[in-house]
């Protein structure tokens, strides 16, 4: 069933992926408002029907998240009301509204203890009270928009918009001979600006009724670790890929566990007639200059 054309509503879309998919709706010439945190707090029922109500927008996707992984293992109330209570919130005033909802979601919602990529219908166990959370969210989206709930969950996100990964490592590559970096947890990096056109696509199709509701990955193509990803990374800045040399997570212990497998399969979006994202090192060579600049830049500024 098609619905109304109309327009989006970003939550969260100050951080980097919400500015990505802002800048992939102006492109694709969509009309599209953002709002980050400081402009509207999802948790708060009211806040979101009075921003509803002035929208009146045909698709939500929510990129608010609470993404501090650590600090949620002692704070998971905290974490909760943000990526659980704040999308039941939001579905509920998209039901009344008669609004798409896009979630975006996380790898950490599965046991992290694969050998064979994680379908969309795959069990779920998190490990951590990250992943707790967000699966909580995701249920709320799921059940409450039984027929306009959409989950697209990701992983080892990098962009222009935000400290990440792929500029930290930028930023070590010169002021550092060598580095040690983990080498026994498998991943995906994808780009937020693939993902951002993955869900312009997906929101796109919910609208034409070409895509069903449901749970969909948004991570790039193929699967490296944070040792192999690093290594590509000064190949693209010129430097000695040698220089990075792999190490386990026990030389690197964090509050909240890591998933040791963190790929996901792509299955789904044959069921919308989308293609999923490319392999990662494509995303990564294309991204590169913008983020190298971005970097060097915040470098020289000090910022």
């Amino acid at each position: 069933m098609s619905r109304t054309t109309g327009g989006w509503l970003v939550t969260g879309s100050g951080g980097m992926l919400g500015q990505d998919l802002l800048a992939r709706l102006a492109a694709a010439g969509q009309d599209a408002a953002g709002l980050d945190r400081a402009a509207l707090d999802i948790t708060d029922p009211g806040a979101v029907r009075e921003v509803l109500a002035a929208h009146a927008p045909a698709v939500v996707v929510n990129c608010a998240a609470w993404t501090a992984v650590d600090d949620a293992e002692a704070e998971e109330d905290q974490a909760l009301a943000v990526n659980g209570t704040g999308p039941r919130v939001l579905a509920e005033a998209c039901a009344a509204a008669g609004a798409v909802l896009i979630q975006v979601s996380t790898d950490y919602v599965f046991p992290g203890d694969a050998r064979t990529p994680y379908a969309e219908d795959a069990p779920t166990g998190p490990h951590s009270a990250y992943g707790r959370t967000k699966l909580v969210g995701e249920r709320a989206v799921l059940d409450t928009l039984p027929e306009a709930g959409y989950v697209v969950r990701t992983a080892w996100l990098y962009g222009a918009g935000g400290p990440n990964f792929v500029r930290t490592m930028i930023k070590l590559e010169s002021v550092k001979d060598t580095l040690d970096v983990v080498d026994d947890q498998q991943g995906q990096p994808t780009w937020t600006g693939d993902l951002a056109d993955r869900l312009v696509r997906l929101g796109l199709g919910a609208l034409a009724g070409t895509a069903p509701p449901g749970i969909y990955h948004g991570t790039s193509g193929g699967g490296t670790t944070w040792c192999g990803f690093t290594r590509e990374i000064f190949r693209l800045l010129g430097a000695d890929p040698e220089r990075v040399r792999p190490t386990t997570s026990e030389a690197f212990v964090r509050p909240a566990p890591r998933p040791s497998y963190s790929v996901l399969g792509h299955d789904g979006w044959k069921r919308a007639g989308i293609d999923p994202i490319r392999d990662w090192r494509e995303a990564l060579a294309e991204s590169f200059p913008v983020l190298l600049k971005v970097e060097r830049q915040k470098s020289v500024t000090g910022q």
